[in-house]
């Protein structure tokens, strides 16, 4: 099976393709031209191979042409940051990318299965109660704009799956594990940081 992955340079996208490959699947990594590449496995030829494909979410005829061929997207690219100084880059990239990948779907006619890496965000607050993925956001505060742009996102997933669109919303919560220091490994950056401020205070 040929699977797209958007967001493939990121940490969840990097072993999500390390993943797929294990299983078999032919893989293409949707990244941008100036991604790191360093979490993703050498691209290959063949069947159960990785091939890279360069562009971005919110260029519509890249995205397009990355899904030629694919039978199934990962859609795990999205904008992951607490503040940033232009709020509108979470819509951009976490909204607007996600309706270029259900517009890609329509336009493509082969895929048979959206797998939409959504975020405990989108859900919002329990308020002290266990929660699970058919709770819905009230949209009424939102503690970040990143925040409030997966909820929006999330509600055009579950609407499009109404309308009978195959896709599957998925609610990581902090993902953490070996390898590379991002955003979206925030734990291991948090342990980096903690780890040293210990070697720091204790050499004084």
């Amino acid at each position: 099976m040929k699977v797209l992955v958007t967001g493939a340079s990121g940490y969840f996208g990097g072993r999500l393709c390390h993943a797929l490959l294990k299983h078999g699947h032919s893989v293409r990594a949707f990244v941008r031209p100036t991604s790191d590449l360093s979490s993703l496995p050498p691209p290959t030829d063949g069947d159960g191979a990785l091939e890279l494909a360069y562009g971005d979410v919110t260029d519509y005829r890249s995205l397009l042409a990355a899904c030629s061929g694919c039978h199934v997207i990962f859609h795990a690219a999205a904008l992951v940051e607490p503040w940033l100084p232009e709020p509108s880059s979470f819509f951009l990239v976490n909204v607007g990318g996600l309706k270029n990948v259900l517009q890609a779907y329509i336009e493509t006619k082969t895929i048979e299965k959206i797998i939409y890496t959504s975020s405990f965000f989108a859900l919002g607050s329990t308020d002290g109660y266990v929660a699970d993925e058919s709770q819905i956001h009230p949209g009424k505060f939102f503690c970040t704009e990143y925040e409030k742009s997966k909820a929006v996102a999330d509600k055009i997933a579950l609407e499009a799956a109404s309308n009978g669109v195959p896709i599957v919303p998925v609610y990581p919560g902090v993902i953490y594990g070996p390898g590379k220091v991002t955003a979206g490994n925030i734990v291991a950056k948090l342990v980096t940081i903690s780890l040293l401020l210990s070697v720091e205070f204790s050499s004084r």
